[in-house]
């Protein structure tokens, strides 16, 4: 699929979370770059980073400020082990939040892993006019998102409405 068939195409960035991949070993960032790609959207930046809660924010902070990058997918970091810090060092990045995606997001989990999607914190929302969205470190829960919620969410053809519309009016003010 190429940009012109979305209609209006996305520079999205893709951070790892983990202290045991390497962008070597990143099935999860590899499965994200390559779908957003497909989907006609072009990938602005990757990396991988430990999960250190300032240095995750520095990162995002540096995409989120960058106004050539529209969107940013954080995959690792979402569960409750000591440490597993994305939520806390990048939701007080969040001028909104998109408490639906990270509900919807658990509830699609629960058909596939059961009661084991409770331990997800999975969220989203907006940074300076970017999405953020913040998903678990598994490949699988990788593939969940991106299929049955950001594609079509990214993709300015869904109706009766999706987020890649709402794009350009994200930094009004009253």
């Amino acid at each position: 699929m190429s940009a012109s068939d979305i209609a209006l195409a996305l520079d999205i960035a893709v951070l790892t979370v983990s202290d045991s991949r390497t962008l070597a070993d990143d099935s999860s960032g590899d499965y994200l770059a390559a779908a957003l790609a497909d989907a006609g959207h072009r990938l602005a930046a990757r990396t991988l980073l430990r999960d250190d809660r300032y240095a995750l924010r520095a990162q995002v902070s540096q995409w989120i400020a960058d106004p050539g990058i529209d969107g940013i997918l954080v995959t690792g970091g979402t569960g409750f082990t000591g440490r597993d810090s994305t939520p806390e060092a990048l939701l007080p990045l969040l001028d909104k939040e998109m408490p639906g995606f990270g509900e919807l997001f658990r509830a699609l989990s629960f058909e596939e892993i059961g009661t084991s999607a409770l331990q997800s914190r999975a969220f989203a929302g907006l940074a300076n006019g970017t999405f953020l969205f913040a998903l678990p470190g598994s490949t699988s829960a990788c593939r969940t998102a991106w299929e049955k919620i950001l594609h079509a969410q990214l993709d300015a053809r869904t109706r009766p409405c999706n987020l890649a519309t709402l794009r350009p009016r994200l930094k009004e003010t009253p």
